[in-house]
This record gives structure tokens, C-alpha cells and sequence, in this order.
């Protein structure tokens, strides 16, 4: 019998030998690969969080100063009628004087020029009959386009030997005389549209499914609809009883509209359409709503966006409910109609090209697993909860911050002294007091050169220094760049007081604004600036490069990046805007230290809470900041607690330390300075024991399709049991996360 040949050991061993090695530089190569691929990670997100706070930056600021810092009217709608001869040489004479500047519509009689301009068709109608000019505006469609065009008519009709005469059509309602309600609503609105589905897209895609979001959508738009109109009616009484309801259908549809459109562009965009939406809603959208200034002063093809952007529907319509009982709303809400069935007649055709191109696509990986500062919550209540608590409280904090502040802005104790003899200026306070009530806070003095001294030094808002025998003619003294609103005030009361009494006044502005500025609109873009590089970094940086979030990285981040902020914020304003001039070591070494020390405040934040530090961040800094800051009203005209605010919150400090630098020589940095390193020093204290008792994390999350989450940073082939979050129990369960996390 022949033996058969056995295989032994010893056969194998030179065979496994052999594949030994080959494994071994497999798995170095695996290893190499993943190691690489981690290193351009890193990379990729480092540059991420200063890419992304830039772009912002460069869109909000830039756009807005680009569209609002020098006015300059153009194809202003005048509506013009009366006696045949007189209205020719009038009109002659304006189109001469400013070529350009107006489109007059001559029409047949006044009753036809009067409603014009309430239908919002002219911007004002002069009607000139038998040598009186009535130039005819309608506060409630604007008060800056209506000082416009009073500013452009007056000097014509003066010209033309007529006497001037003005009446408001449509006046704006007594609690709201800045006309900020319209302005401020449809800015809530539109974050309301767009903030939401910017958040689901990061945290919880499934959401996002269209026979989701239509309905969640729907419903979330008349939940904040119905917030509107608590906060405006029975709280603030900005909005009478009777329009409560149209106000609620508008914001209805304008929140449902902008959530369409955002809808769509996750789609297209994803994380990216967050940047797309602010750029078009706001950037573009609040210039060309005509809403916070006229259309007619700012690039022509602002009028052009007005068409079809979101924005101007929404703060036309909201001015048609709020001031015009509801007259010229029908155009501008079918704009919103049309853009909302196209927003979800769009995410449908690209839901159904998708589906059909890939029947089973991957569930997206979750670039913000959690909102708050902890892993993701395995419960859904909770996770939903946390995604809803987020945009809620922050449109509602814009709400009753914003308009709170700023809706009712009756001046009240504005400082202002009287100069001369001690009888001669009791006898004008006298009087004066009881013609204003409590508008002004009179104070008598005997020194002009005092007075003056107080005025530019922002202490009182004015002077009025009464003729004498050594000077003959009054002089009231005001500072343009204190503040328009301020000056406007007290020019306006003490003109009619010397026109009253035929006296003869002239005017010392003791620091006006340059041409590039003319309102001063800069001041508020450029500490809104500030603020928004100082949190934007911490926020963008605690999501995109967790590994920077402990102190010794994270500083030095802070640091180079306030330095490239405010560099960039000055050149923006600066050399390619126009808006400012010079200023550059001052401006960038104040703007850098500002810019750091909010920066630290979101950083206190931020360890506290994660992703929803937004809300006391942003609550605090722009929210409360903004209107105490005294940018867009003087801070004699706001509540007392916002004028308390203005003296310790950053956003006022910023904005006054511009002011100081640009117009004043710097007199007052010092003292902003400390309150900004106050809140910096006071916050990286704090940061500092946090620290001690909870160590920062350093890993970020990513869900995927079978409930694994790696932790960045950590190569790919070891898996540990805290690299996981919510993983199922079972391939079942596993499938249905991963179904659930498919968008579309």
C-alpha cells in the first residue's frame, strides 16, 4: 500500500511566512493613509474656522456699509401739480439743481398728488397755489425718505420766492415714532425662516424629509405668527387690536415662504446655505426692503432686488398692515406666495432626481451632533426640544429686545444749555419748558466757550448762546457726530423758536460727519463688526476644531484672528468702501483688543452651553448691545434700563470708542477699553475654572449610518467604547437610525 503524501506544518509555515509581511504593509499602508487623511482634516478644519467667521463678515458688514453709508438721492418719485407756471419753473429750477435726483410727475390736481404718495407711488408731491408750496410726505412709508425729499424741496421752493408749507398724509403712529416696528419685525421674520432649518440640517437631517418639513413648517410658522402677535399687541402695544390678525397672516406666510426657499437650498447647498440665505435675505434683502432707508438713496439696482427678494415683500407688507390699513400688501404677499410654491416645487423635482439616481443614498454624517455642551441625547424629545429652544428664544429676544427698546422713542431730557444773562435765559427756559414738557433738561450758563467745550465733549446734547451786545446774533451749537438724531432735534425746536421771534440765528457744528458718512451709519456697521468677529470665531471654532478648544490653542487662535478681523473690517470700511478715512493703527489696535476680549466673553459661554450659547451671547451682545449702543437712536430717547446698559455692555463701549477715534481725537478709548477688559478679563477668569472642574472637549461626533460615532482625531482603525454614541442594539435598529437620518 503507497503512503499518500500529508501536508505538515512544516509546508505551511514558509507560505504564512510569506504573507506575513504583505499584511504587515497593508495595514502600514491602511495606517499611513488614515493617518494622512486625519492630517488634512485637522487641516482642513483649522482653515474652516477662519474662513467661515470671514465670509460672514465680509457679507454682513460690507454689504450693509457698501448699501447705507453715503446716500445719495436718485430717481426720487415727486409728484408735482398746480398753477401751470409756477409748477414749470419749479421744476425747472429742482431738476437743475439736482440733475438727477428726482423723477417729477406732473399731474392734474392735488387730490391726485396726495394720493400718490399715500399709495406709495411718489415719495411727496409739492402743490404750488398762489405762492404757497405744500410739500406733502407720508412719515409711515419711510422718515428717511421723507427728510429726503423735504431736504431736496426746500431749498428750490426758497429759491422760487415761495413759502413752504408740510403736511404728513400718513403720519406714524405715536409708539412708534421712528417707524422701527416694520423694520424690526421683518428682520425677526426672516430669521424665524431661515435660522431653523439651518440647525435641523446639521442635527437632525430626518427632519428635513419634505413630508416633514412641509408640515413642521407650517406649524412652526403659526406658532411664531401668534408670538408676533402677543409680544406687539398686548405686551409692547406696538400693533392696535384691529390689526393683530392681518399682522399674523403675514407673518405667516413670510415665515413659511423663507423656510421654502431655505428648504431648497439645503438641498443644493447643505451646510453651506446658512451663508447663501443670509447673503440673499439679508445682505441684499433689509437695503433693498426700503424699509430702514429709502430705496431711492442707495445703488440703483437695489430697486431692481426689490422686486423679487423676500425681504422687501415682507417689509413692504408689513408696512401695508401696519400703517396703511392693509392698502398695497396684495403685490408683495403674492411675491412671498410665489416664492414659497417655488421653494418646494424645486426641493421636490431635486428629491425626485435624487431618488431616482439613487434609490438608497447614505445617511449624512452630522457636523453638529449636539446643540448643547455634551454628547448627543439619546432621546429625541430631548434632542428636538433643544433644536426647537434655540431659534424660539432667540426671535423671541429680538422681539422684545429690539422693539422694547426702540419702539416708542420719545426724546426725553435731552441736555441742553441756554448762554446768556441769567434773567434773559430763565425767561426762554420758561417758556420753552412749558411748550416741550419734559423733552429737554435745561441748564443755564454764562460762557459760550464752556458750552461749546460740553458739546463737543458729548456731555449735553446742544447749546443755544442768545444774542448780546457783543455778539449780536444767536448761535446754536450742536455735534453732528455725536449724533444726526440729536442734532435734528434740537435744530428743529430752537429754529422755530428764532423763526417765532424774527431773530436772526446761525449754526456751529463743532464736529460734523465727513461726506463719506454722512449719517453716520458707519459707526453702528463697524462695532456690529467687532462684536459679531468676536463671538462668530468661538462659535465656528468649538464645532469646526474642537481640538483647539483647550486654552493653550485656543488664545492663540483668538488672538491672530482679532489681529485679521480688525484689519479686515478697517480695509472694508476703509480703502474699498469709502466709509471711513484713516484711523488705520488706532483702528486696528482698539478693534483687535475689542474683538478679543468678546471673544473670551463667547468663550465663557460657549463652555457652559455648547452651541446654545448663541442665545445669551447674542442676547447680550446685540440684542440688548445694539439698541443701548446709541447707533441708530441717540440714548436720551430709549427706556431708562437701556440707558444704564449703554454704559457697561460692549457693544455701546465699541461703538463709542469708534465715535471717539474717528471724531473726537480718542478722547474717550481709555474709558471703553477698560469696560471691554472688564468683560474679557472677568470671562477668561471664569473660563479658567471651568476648565479646572470640566476639561474642555476636544473631539467632535459624527453620526453615522450604523450609530458609531468616531471621534475626530482618533485614527480610524482603533475603536474604543467612548468613540460611540447611540449605537443600536441590533442591525435592525441600525437600519432604522440610518433611514431616519436621510434627509430625502
Amino acid at each position: 500500500m503507497t503512503d499518500r503524501p500529508t501536508s505538515s506544518n512544516a509546508d505551511v509555515q514558509p507560505a504564512a511566512k510569506h504573507r506575513l509581511p504583505e499584511a504587515e504593509a497593508s495595514a502600514s499602508a491602511a495606517k499611513a493613509k488614515a493617518e494622512k487623511r486625519e492630517k488634512g482634516e485637522k487641516i482642513g478644519r483649522l482653515v474652516a474656522v477662519f474662513v467661515m467667521p470671514f465670509l460672514i463678515l465680509t457679507l454682513m458688514i460690507g454689504g450693509y456699509l457698501f448699501a447705507m453709508h453715503a446716500p445719495s438721492a436718485h430717481d426720487m418719485p415727486i409728484a408735482v401739480a398746480g398753477d401751470a407756471q409756477a409748477v414749470e419753473a419749479f421744476a425747472a429750477s429742482l431738476e437743475t439743481n439736482d440733475p438727477g435726483a428726482t423723477d417729477l410727475q406732473r399731474v392734474g390736481s392735488s387730490d391726485l398728488a396726495q394720493q400718490l404718495v399715500i399709495d406709495r407711488d411718489a415719495a411727496g408731491a409739492v402743490v404750488i397755489e398762489d405762492g404757497v408750496a405744500t410739500l406733502y410726505t407720508a412719515g409711515a412709508a419711510g422718515t428717511s425718505q421723507a427728510s429726503t425729499v423735504t431736504a431736496l424741496v426746500t431749498p428750490t421752493v426758497i429759491e422760487q420766492g415761495l413759502s413752504l408749507e408740510t403736511k404728513d398724509l400718513v403720519p406714524l403712529p405715536s409708539t412708534d415714532l421712528a417707524g422701527l416696528g416694520a423694520v424690526f419685525l421683518m428682520s425677526a421674520l426672516l430669521m424665524a425662516g431661515y435660522l431653523p432649518f439651518s440647525f435641523v440640517y446639521s442635527n437632525s437631517p430626518e427632519l428635513l424629509r419634505f413630508r416633514r418639513a412641509v408640515p413642521l413648517l407650517a406649524g412652526w410658522a403659526l406658532l411664531i405668527s401668534g408670538l408676533i402677535a402677543l409680544i406687539t399687541g398686548p405686551i409692547l402695544d406696538v400693533v392696535p387690536g384691529d390689526r393683530i390678525l392681518p399682522l399674523m397672516a403675514v407673518a405667516w406666510i413670510s415665515i413659511f415662504a423663507v423656510g421654502s426657499v431655505q428648504l431648497f437650498l439645503t438641498r443644493i447647498l447643505g451646510p453651506m446655505a446658512a451663508i447663501a440665505s443670509m447673503g440673499l435675505l439679508m445682505v441684499l434683502g433689509v437695503p433693498a426692503s426700503n424699509v430702514s432707508m429709502s430705496i431711492y438713496t442707495m445703488p440703483p439696482f437695489y430697486s431692481f432686488l426689490q422686486q423679487f427678494l423676500p425681504a422687501p415683500a415682507i417689509g413692504q407688507s408689513l408696512r401695508s398692515v401696519l400703517y396703511f390699513d392693509g392698502v398695497g400688501a396684495s403685490p408683495h404677499i403674492l411675491v412671498l406666495v410665489i416664492g414659497a410654491l417655488g421653494g418646494l416645487l424645486l426641493t421636490l423635482l431635486i428629491d425626485g432626481r435624487r431618488a431616482r439616481r439613487n434609490p438608497n443614498p447614505p445617511a449624512p454624517s452630522l457636523n453638529m451632533p449636539a446643540l448643547h455642551a455634551g454628547k448627543r441625547p439619546k432621546s429625541k424629545v430631548t434632542r428636538y426640544v433643544t433644536l426647537f429652544t434655540l431659534p424660539f428664544l432667540m426671535v423671541s429676544m429680538m422681539l422684545t429686545c429690539m422693539l422694547g427698546a426702540m419702539h416708542s422713542t420719545t426724546p426725553r431730557d435731552v441736555p441742553v444749555a441756554i448762554v446768556g444773562v441769567q434773567e434773559q435765559a430763565e425767561q426762554l427756559v420758561d417758556a420753552l419748558s412749558e411748550q416741550t414738557g419734559d423733552m429737554f433738561d435745561f441748564s443755564i450758563m454764562d460762557s459760550a466757550d464752556e458750552a461749546r467745550d460740553l458739546v463737543y465733549d458729548r456731555e449735553i446734547a446742544g447749546a443755544f448762546v442768545l444774542p448780546s451786545a457783543e455778539s449780536p446774533t444767536a448761535v446754536l451749537v450742536t455735534n453732528q457726530a455725536a449724533g444726526t438724531t440729536s442734532q435734528l432735534i434740537v435744530t428743529r425746536v430752537f429754529s422755530a423758536v428764532t423763526a417765532a421771534q424774527g431773530m436772526t440765528v446761525e449754526t456751529d457744528d463743532v464736529a460734523p460727519l465727513p461726506d463719506g458718512d454722512p449719517n453716520g451709519t458707519s459707526l453702528l456697521y463697524l462695532a456690529m463688526g467687532w462684536v459679531m468677529a468676536g463671538f462668530l470665531i468661538v462659535i465656528v471654532a468649538a464645532n469646526a476644531a474642537p481640538a483647539m478648544r483647550p486654552l493653550k490653542f485656543h488664545l492663540p487662535i483668538l488672538a491672530a484672528w482679532s489681529m485679521i478681523g480688525s484689519a479686515w473690517i478697517w480695509l472694508l470700511a476703509g480703502p474699498i468702501i469709502g466709509a471711513i478715512d484713516g484711523h488705520f493703527w488706532q483702528m486696528f489696535g482698539v478693534g483687535a483688543f475689542a474683538i478679543f476680549c468678546i471673544a473670551l466673553f463667547a468663550t465663557l459661554f460657549e463652555r457652559l452651553l455648547g452651541m446654545l450659547a448663541l442665545i445669551p451671547v447674542i442676547g447680550i451682545l446685540m440684542f440688548l448691545g445694539m439698541p443701548a449702543s446709541g447707533g441708530a437712536l441717540p440714548v436720551f430717547m430709549l427706556p431708562p434700563a437701556f440707558q444704564w446698559l449703554h454704559s457697561i455692555l460692549p457693544m455701546p463701549a465699541s461703538l463709542e470708542a469708534i465715535r471717539s477715534i474717528l471724531y473726537f481725537g480718542g478722547d474717550t478709548v481709555l474709558h471703553n477699553m477698560f469696560v471691554l477688559g472688564v468683560w474679557g478679563s472677568v470671562s477668561l477668569l471664569l473660563v479658567l475654572i471651568i476648565d479646572r472642574i470640566r476639561p474642555p472637549r476636544t473631539a467632535i461626533e459624527v453620526v453615522t449610518p450604523t450609530g458609531a460615532v468616531p471621534v475626530v482625531g482618533t485614527p480610524a482603525h482603533e475603536s474604543t467604547p467612548e468613540s460611540t454614541l447611540n449605537a443600536p442594539a441590533s442591525q435592525e435598529s441600525a437600519r432604522e437610525e440610518a433611514e431616519e437620518l436621510i434627509p430625502a
